[in-house]
């Protein structure tokens, strides 16, 4: 029986290498993947899940009115899928978690979602929310904080490299906007 999988952790944790790494080791024994990303991601290109060390492959594009079941169910018809894996989870709607639920239960199809759990106010995205409810199975990969503790969560920083603590939740972005920090760091500086 398939399962979903919700793979999170804050940022520069590795979450795309694990996914890449994971298809390639699905393609090596000539089994077929479905890579998909979210559109909102614009730091690298387009239709592509990349890696911070330089690793990416094509992907199918979602936005946040697709019906990804009904793409799963698709391509999986048109060339059996032996996994179906998601970067940038946390962008996914509720309805788009329920769908990946189907594709596991009614297709028998493995999904791996990788993603942000919270954002830089340490709220959950809507994806990430439902992931953490309804996945099968829940793995963290771990982020270290400049203390050396596991970071847990994500600051987000301004071109001085001070802490911003209001804004929209979704602003693309990487090293030079935001920090993985641990809990107490993240409540020290947030509030601080």
């Amino acid at each position: 029986m398939a399962k979903l999988y919700f793979y999170y952790s804050s940022m520069n944790a590795g979450k795309s290498t694990s996914l890449l790494q994971s298809s390639y080791n699905y393609q090596e024994r000539g089994m077929r993947t479905l890579l998909m990303t979210s559109e909102i991601d614009s730091r690298y290109s387009k239709g592509k899940v990349t890696s911070r060390i330089g690793l990416e492959a094509d992907a199918h594009i979602f936005s946040s009115s697709d019906d990804l079941f009904g793409i799963v169910k698709d391509k999986n018809a048109s060339a059996t899928l032996s996994c179906v894996m998601v970067d940038e989870a946390q962008f996914l709607s509720k309805e788009q978690v329920h769908q990946l639920g189907r594709v596991t239960d009614e297709l028998d199809i493995p999904v791996l979602a990788y993603g942000l759990r919270t954002d830089f106010q340490g709220e959950p995205f809507e994806g990430s929310k439902y992931l953490l409810a309804w996945a099968d199975n829940l793995k963290e990969i771990k982020a270290i904080c400049h203390c050396g503790s596991k970071a847990t969560m994500v600051l987000r920083i301004d071109e001085g490299g001070r802490v911003v603590s209001s804004g929209e939740q979704v602003v693309i972005g990487g090293n030079d906007d935001y920090i993985s920090v641990c809990r107490k760091h993240f409540n020290q500086r947030y509030s601080g």
